[in-house]
């Protein structure tokens, strides 16, 4: 059975950390666990309702991303069982499938973002400007239309509740230094071009998205946090796109979409999730689970 997790609660442990989604407790030998609760957020905006079965859906696509991406670029995961680090008294059933023991590392004030097709804020950029990141693209492109190679399009990391901007590769290389923006921006664009490929033999383009990445006490670089989920990335079913629109999606793009038909200014309290739209939501999350890893979560 899924399980509905709007927020963790483990007072044995020392909660360093919650995010939009993911609630992070310090682990001895500097370990973290990391908890994917069924929080959604939207235009940087935490919603008031979850999505059930969310955390679990996003921890195990992920997991999946990582085993099959090693090849590229290391990432933090610990193979450490749950119930070695998992206090006594938390239920077990409700963590299994939502929490991971992963590396403690120092993460990069960046957003490291791959484009393949223009959509979103890079569809807006390029309307106002022609370029996208300060990366100068063809005229006459249309919404949705795919790039002529995917690009890096890195973004400020916002707290919550704050907006991230889009910022060029040198803001990022002033930021890290040339060498470490540099590796960031190769590993981000070789992880998007083999799983675009992957997802594309599954019949699911994946538009664009987002990775965090991370340095241990030695400097070596890691991918961290979460990988090619649908709260990071855009799927878009290939048997239902076309440019000129923004296509379907198995992302939170349904949500942002019901989102932007209300009466809202994208500031904290966002607007109560209907009832029909979180379980569509998740009927999205869930069939992109299954379609790209081959996964299918009990209801």
């Amino acid at each position: 059975m899924t399980t509905t997790l709007p927020q963790s609660n483990l007072p044995e442990l020392e909660l360093l950390h919650r995010g939009k989604v993911r609630d992070v407790y310090a682990l001895p030998g500097e370990r973290l666990l990391m908890v994917a609760t069924d929080r959604l957020s939207a235009f940087d905006v935490v919603l008031p309702n979850p999505i059930p079965g969310k955390g679990e859906m996003l921890t195990q696509i992920s997991n999946f991303w990582f085993a099959h991406t090693a090849h590229l670029m290391p990432n933090h995961l610990l193979d450490v069982p749950l119930a070695e680090v998992l206090p006594a008294s938390a239920d077990s059933a409700l963590y299994a499938r939502r929490s991971v023991v992963v590396r403690r590392l120092r993460p990069l004030p960046v957003e490291a973002i791959a484009r393949g097709y223009l959509i979103g804020s890079g569809w807006k950029d390029y309307q106002a400007s022609g370029a996208l990141c300060g990366i100068r693209l063809p005229a006459g492109l249309q919404q949705a239309q795919q790039l002529p190679e995917p690009i890096f399009t890195p973004s400020t990391k916002a707290a919550s509740g704050q907006h991230d901007e889009n910022v060029s590769f040198g803001q990022v290389a002033a930021e890290i230094g040339t060498e470490l923006a540099t590796r960031v921006r190769d590993a981000t664009l070789a992880i998007y071009r083999w799983a675009a490929a992957y997802a594309a033999e599954r019949g699911i383009i994946i538009a664009d998205t987002k990775f965090e990445f991370g340095t241990d006490a030695e400097g070596k670089l890691y991918v961290m946090d979460e990988m090619l989920t649908p709260d990071s990335s855009r799927f878009w079913p290939a048997e239902t796109y076309r440019t000129g629109i923004s296509p379907p999606s198995y992302d939170k793009q349904f949500v942002r979409d019901w989102l932007e038909t209300q009466d809202w200014n994208k500031t904290a309290p966002g607007p109560v999730i209907p009832d029909r739209i979180v379980a569509q939501t998740a009927a999205k999350y869930a069939e992109a689970l299954q379609r790209l890893a081959g996964i299918q979560l009990a209801a």
